[in-house]
């Protein structure tokens, strides 16, 4: 934690706003029957705030903290009338809250959300039992009075119901807040929220969701139990009433209100709960309807809530005032820096040891072997490239090294620097020495690009923040430190996530699919830093279907298939080997040829003009397109040229800024979008189904749909049928996300990306069975990222470069071919291109 000037100045402000508001106090400002109410707002604004921490935070919602609030105020009550001192009963109470709250949070870390609301409204429940039935404690229903608490430490005699102790409860709270400051702040803060964002990606970097959980509502519960013995002193009598389930929900609602995980929203949230009865006595409404209206109102209207509504325009102003420059826009930062051409690896040094050995691994899900007695070893100071078709067990081999199989058997051995893998947890892996990667850059949604590197970091000091910025600056991510990912392109979140994998100097980097995704710069930007990274002494094991890219940093390549290794060579060598070749390239026989089509196709789908723009950001401009009926027309560009931005345009579910989008009568599209978008937990009848009724389409039209649509899935698909999605290869899983697009019968058929992440030999399956789409006179829409494969497969190719069409025509025009070319890497209009 890094305690500077404008730090300590925000945290100085609970203190100094509750020395103001004591003053008013003692000076009769506040009149006295005013005064109670204020300590009660105090006391609530330090339950708000821990209730709103831990939902923002950690993603708990609990609706147990009204048992916390009783455990201390009963703490009060029954040390007042034992003689305990104040320091006792809070240091009682406090402890006993955290106690309970770390099982409740470790417990309810396993389960989702829902869950862990009905284990906290259970733990309720029980504790108003028991405050119930143990009357000899607690009074039952009659209650117990505070009478008094003296002070071990000299301050003094709190008497139950006084003045003191409302001047106590604005300074608790005042402290409270000033505490909070800094945590958020703080790596505590960081960890948590990365936990919650992606559990997965949080233990690869050494963070245990299960712990972190545990120790934030052992944090927001030991707040609560405080602000109970608070609440027993003010009122000087404690009765199950003040704690009831509605007293839950009402918290719920003032973190709501004031905006869940907030610091000022939290004392917001305390007024609201102080002044609710008051208001609604003036209007003459019941509590909870009252409560009601002004939550559904926050909800409908002020949906981030009130406090989090006004600090933007405050900010506006200030940033105005102050005469900030605004940032660049994300789109201006995604074009990759020039790369020129890349020296040779150095060759790594034979006599190096060994890093990494696995024998006879394999992993088993259920009845399904992922990978089976699969062994590699790995030096250091080498780059192992791993290859394979989809399916073969290339991922489940990463995720058996970073401890991520879930449920999946694991048997075999693994040595990792002397020290065996598999017996450590995946959160201790990050701590050996391997850092990981993912394949869709699994990043933090809700922290900056800073904190997603800083939250490695149990113990934030000053040297780590500015190794952190040299870091940024060296992958290219400087400039966008303070901005959060879901604002970049794909090809920084990429970059990314290479930074926090590589933050703490691994000795083994994991890299799944880098390359997958990104364009040609980018990608040699990525081989770049791999070099780098091989320079530095890091060794590398690296999964990816690129096969340009993957070789060209390579020492020596794996290959796998069927959870087998199937052989192993140099880049140069590999594909030689004709197992390897059959088994990675495939051997689909000819390809289907296109229909012949004239030209004179009537239009389905017209664009006149079409702009979009993200929040600022152009996507799109200026396009003119018009899709013939019958055509397959392919739709080429590097990522972020706004190729699926246009595919929700001509599918009709995205309204563009600006320009038209007509149809040739009534034509019906369906959208296979790109990363397939199926719902895993399905099985592969039930997603057609969803589609189906999604459309209207029940009873026996149904039935007769999916009949049709079984019928043009792979052999190997219809046997699964009752299979649930997630269960399936990327390959098997876009074959499905066609299908569900098309039983609905539609005239216009878009695909997007149907190659990302496939293997080649699935990819020519893929494209095989789209083209005999054509020849039964569906158009297709193909979104594609590689220009090659769009011009082998259909009848036009329009090329997308930053959001314009900057060529459009034949690939049979062997002019065009050049044409395509130049537009697809410089954007570069060709005036003599033919057009369609």
């Amino acid at each position: 934690m890094v305690f500077n000037r404008s730090l300590l100045a925000k945290a100085a402000l609970g203190p100094a706003a509750g020395a103001v508001l004591m003053a008013f106090m003692a000076s009769g400002a506040i009149p006295a029957y005013q005064m109670y109410s204020v300590a009660l707002a105090a006391v609530y604004t330090i339950v708000v705030l821990s209730v709103g921490l831990l939902a923002g935070w950690s993603g708990i919602w609990s609706v147990g903290h009204p048992a916390f609030f009783a455990i201390g105020a009963y703490f009060a009550a029954y040390g007042s009338g034992h003689g305990w001192s104040l320091e006792a009963v809070i240091l009682g109470a406090v402890a006993t809250g955290a106690v309970l709250g770390a099982f409740l949070g470790f417990a309810g870390a396993r389960f989702s959300t829902l869950y862990i609301a009905l284990l906290t409204l259970a733990f309720t429940m029980v504790s108003l039992e028991v405050i119930n039935r143990w009357s000899s404690v607690t009074g039952g229903d009659q209650g117990i009075p505070v009478i008094q608490l003296h002070s071990a430490l000299g301050f003094g005699t709190l008497a139950g119901g006084g003045v003191e102790p409302q001047y106590l409860a604005v300074g608790a709270a005042a402290v409270v807040l000033a505490i909070a400051v800094p945590a958020a702040a703080s790596g505590l803060r960081m960890r948590l929220v990365a936990a919650k964002s992606h559990p997965l990606a949080a233990r690869t970097i050494g963070i245990a969701p299960e712990a972190q959980s545990s120790l934030a509502f052992a944090a927001s519960a030991a707040a609560t139990s405080f602000a109970g013995v608070l609440l027993g002193l003010i009122t000087g009598f404690v009765s199950p009433d003040p704690f009831s389930l509605n007293f839950g929900i009402s918290l719920i609602a003032a973190c709501v209100l004031g905006g869940v995980g907030t610091i000022v929203g939290a004392v917001a949230g305390g007024i609201y709960l102080t002044w609710n009865p008051s208001l609604s006595s003036a209007v003459g409404l019941p509590q909870p309807v009252v409560q009601g209206i002004v939550l559904v109102g926050v909800l409908l209207f002020l949906p981030g809530g009130v406090v989090p509504f006004l600090a933007r325009p405050a900010r506006a102003v200030l940033r105005k005032l102050l005469r900030r420059p605004a940032s660049p826009p994300a789109a201006a930062q995604q074009a990759p820096e020039t790369v020129g051409e890349l020296p040779p690896m150095r060759p790594a040094r034979a006599d190096a040891p060994v890093l990494l050995r696995l024998e006879h691994l394999s992993v088993a899900y259920g009845g399904l072997k992922a990978l089976e007695d699969a062994s590699l070893s790995l030096r250091e100071d080498e780059v192992l490239a791993v290859i394979g078709p989809n399916g073969a067990g290339k991922t489940t081999l990463l995720n058996a090294l970073s401890g991520l199989t879930g449920n999946g058997r694991v048997s075999g051995t693994a040595d990792f620097a002397g020290t065996p893998l598999f017996r450590a947890r995946s959160t201790a892996r990050r701590r050996l020495g391997m850092g990981r990667t993912f394949q869709h850059a699994e990043v933090f949604s809700e922290l900056t690009v800073a904190e997603n590197v800083l939250c490695t970091r149990r113990w934030i000091r000053p040297r780590d923040r500015v190794a952190v910025a040299e870091l940024l600056e060296a992958v290219g991510l400087a400039d966008v430190a303070d901005r959060r990912p879901g604002e970049l392109p794909f090809g920084l979140q990429k970059r990314l996530d290479l930074a926090r994998a590589i933050a703490e100097e691994p000795k083994l980097l994991v890299l799944d699919e880098p390359f997958g995704g990104l364009d040609a710069g980018e990608r040699a930007l990525l081989a770049q830093h791999i070099r780098r990274l091989h320079e530095s002494g890091t060794s590398v094991l690296i999964i990816d279907h690129v096969l340009d890219d993957l070789f060209s940093v390579a020492h020596r390549v794996l290959a796998f298939d069927f959870g087998r290794t199937i052989g192993e060579g140099t880049p140069d060598t590999v594909l030689d080997d004709p197992a390897v070749r059959s088994s990675y390239l495939g051997t689909v026989g000819g390809r289907a040829q296109l229909p012949e089509r004239t030209g004179e196709q009537r239009s389905v789908i017209r664009l006149d003009g079409i702009g979009h723009t993200y929040g600022g950001v152009v996507a799109l401009r200026d396009i003119d397109l018009d899709v013939r009926e019958g055509v397959v027309l392919g739709i080429a560009g590097a990522n972020g040229a706004g190729k699926s931005t246009l595919a929700g345009i001509l599918h009709g579910s995205l309204k563009p800024s600006r320009g038209d989008r007509r149809t040739g009568g009534t034509v019906r599209t369906s959208l296979a979008p790109e990363g397939r978008a199926l719902f895993k937990t399905l099985s592969l009848k039930e997603n057609l189904e969803v589609a189906a009724y999604a459309a209207g389409i029940t009873g026996a039209p149904l039935r007769e749909r999916l009949e049709e649509t079984t019928l043009w899935l792979p052999p190997r698909l219809r046997d699964r049928m009752s299979v649930s999605a997630g269960g399936l290869s990327g390959g098997e899983q876009q074959m499905l996300a066609i299908a569900r697009a098309l039983i609905v019968r539609p005239d216009v058929l878009i695909v997007d990306e149907p190659a990302l992440g496939l293997a080649p030999a699935l990819v020519d399956e893929v494209y095989d069975r789209l083209v005999r789409l054509a020849h039964d006179g569906l158009t297709v829409v193909l979104l594609e990222q590689l220009l090659s494969r769009a011009m082998s497969v259909c009848h036009e190719v329009v090329v997308l470069h930053e959001g314009v069409i900057a060529a459009h025509g034949r690939p049979g025009d062997p002019s065009f071919a050049t044409h395509a070319e130049t537009a697809y890497f410089s954007g570069e209009r060709q005036t003599a291109a033919t057009t369609a």
